[in-house]
């Protein structure tokens, strides 16, 4: 057959890019056709997204990709982050410049939400991990600072609903994001309409979920002349990165829970895939959260502060003068002593701090442990103490499903850390396989493709997956004293 084309636009918080996926009807091939920084950005006191920058990008490699490719383009979908979103009032005009995640505002919400709503109620009806950063808490956040402006909502996009919206003018809410909010009913997949309006919240502003690879429109036609991409659908993917990919995970055992996905970013996502979410008591206890996946599963997993330790430590070695990559980094690490120094991720002192070293030697000399100094301790005290909380996660996983975990894979941008693959297999005592490094792009692509009616499955999904990708696979060592000693610091849960 002839290469088709499909394009996703895949955006991270450090990063975005657009990504054509070739497809010859038996692999696909990925082509990178324009990546672009992203980041937040403050705004006086507050942290926001420079969203219409983003979608400029965007649009600059739509046009790029219809000069390369033209009419073999077949479709284009987004993938972003969770829980953020844009509000628009009824005349389409964006209200307020879109908050970032990490922004301060939400400081205290659960307690306050708890007064409202019990915390048993919320979990029992949205399935989710308790994170101020989650759109319940923003939305909260937005009636109780500036009800003027969440008043004149017409419409909540979350963000790559948005940037779908500006493709085609079509305003709906896909499934696997919506349900990042905590404002989706697992069991009934769909908007928590009653107890939302317990807060006092809109619901009238939230669009109808549909599933993902649903074809959305084709192209405004002001966009597809700007950008040569005449008669190009827009095709919903799993839009939540995450979700997209757990799709790209070469497992041969979908349907199985045998297996765990370990998605490997700024943030750290790692669960099982399961036919329904887990509401149990014990899911709730253990602070577990239920997402939203593609063929009607749902991803059980735990919200990890990944990479970020990591990249924001290089961020002040930087501003320092001290210019290290990570290949270096990494290096200084496995020199440094191990386990001398561990942290407690679940700490907020580590969600946005002006000083990531600063933190974590602070927190250290509060709980009595030799304080890190140097670089390589520094960042082995963040591998080692993320490897640790995988460990603690695979135990929580194993216990709520019942099933043993025989082997993690670790997808995305942190597959590449060789140092903390084999630490991961070391703590969790399973071995890993790492890659592919595009999971997110190539689950993307192949929702497009599924949609095209070239696929049927998501069993011929990730067969795909592994006859087009390289992966690495790492055997482990023990680490049981270790993690003895982190449990001690960082409670179950």
């Amino acid at each position: 057959m002839k290469t088709k084309i499909y394009l996703a636009v895949d955006l991270g918080a450090g990063s975005g890019r657009v990504m054509a996926g070739l497809w010859n009807g038996k692999t696909l091939r990925l082509e990178e056709v324009h990546r672009f920084p992203n980041g937040g950005v403050y705004l006086g006191e507050t942290y926001r997204w420079d969203t219409l920058r983003l979608w400029d990008e965007i649009q600059n490699g739509l046009a790029l990709a219809g000069k390369k490719y033209g009419k073999k383009v077949v479709s284009v979908g987004a993938d972003t982050w969770g829980v953020d979103f844009v509000l628009l009032n009824k005349q389409d005009e964006i209200l307020g410049q879109p908050y970032h995640y990490r922004d301060g505002r939400t400081r205290g919400a659960l307690e306050r939400a708890f007064k409202k709503v019990p915390r048993a109620e919320i979990f029992a009806q949205t399935g989710l991990q308790f994170m101020e950063l989650n759109s319940l808490y923003q939305l909260l956040a937005w009636k109780e600072n500036s009800p003027a402006i969440l008043d004149a909502a017409d419409t909540l996009l979350f963000t790559p609903d948005f940037l779908h919206w500006a493709m085609c003018g079509v305003k709906r809410a896909e499934f696997t994001i919506a349900s990042t909010s905590q404002c989706v009913n697992p069991v009934k997949r769909n908007w928590a309409q009653p107890f939302l309006k317990k807060f006092g919240l809109p619901t009238h502003i939230l669009p109808k979920i549909v599933l993902p690879g649903t074809v959305l429109g084709k192209f405004r036609s002001s966009l597809a002349e700007r950008t040569g991409l005449a008669g190009v659908k827009v095709v919903a993917p799993p839009s939540h990165d995450t979700a997209s990919a757990v799709v790209g995970v070469p497992t041969a055992h979908t349907g199985k829970m045998n297996w765990a996905y370990l998605s490997s970013g700024t943030w750290s996502l790692m669960g099982v895939e399961t036919p329904q979410a887990v509401l149990t008591p014990r899911a709730l206890a253990l602070n577990m959260t239920n997402e939203g996946g593609m063929d009607g599963t749902y991803r059980l997993l735990k919200n990890i502060m990944g990479m970020w330790l990591v990249q924001q430590c290089k961020r002040s070695f930087d501003a320092a003068g001290k210019n290290y990559d990570y290949a270096q980094l990494a290096a200084l690490a496995g020199k440094a002593k191990p386990f001398r120094s561990l942290v407690n991720l679940n700490d907020p002192r580590f969600l946005n701090p002006p000083d990531m070293p600063k933190a974590i030697q602070e927190f250290c000399r509060e709980t009595k442990q030799p304080v890190p100094k140097t670089e390589g301790e520094l960042i082995r005290c963040a591998y080692e103490s993320l490897a640790l909380k995988y460990r603690e996660t695979l135990v929580s996983l194993e216990e709520l499903t019942g099933e043993k975990i025989e082997v993690i894979h670790i997808v995305g941008g942190g597959s590449q850390s060789k140092i903390l693959n084999q630490f991961t297999a070391d703590a969790c005592q399973r071995p890993v396989v790492a890659g592919p490094v595009e999971a997110t792009a190539m689950g993307n692509l192949l929702t497009q493709i599924k949609a095209d009616g070239e696929l049927g499955s998501l069993t011929e999904m990730r067969e795909v997956v592994r006859a087009s990708s390289e992966v690495e696979r790492y055997e482990p060592a023990a680490w049981n004293a270790a993690a003895d000693r982190f449990a001690e610091l960082h409670p179950r849960g």
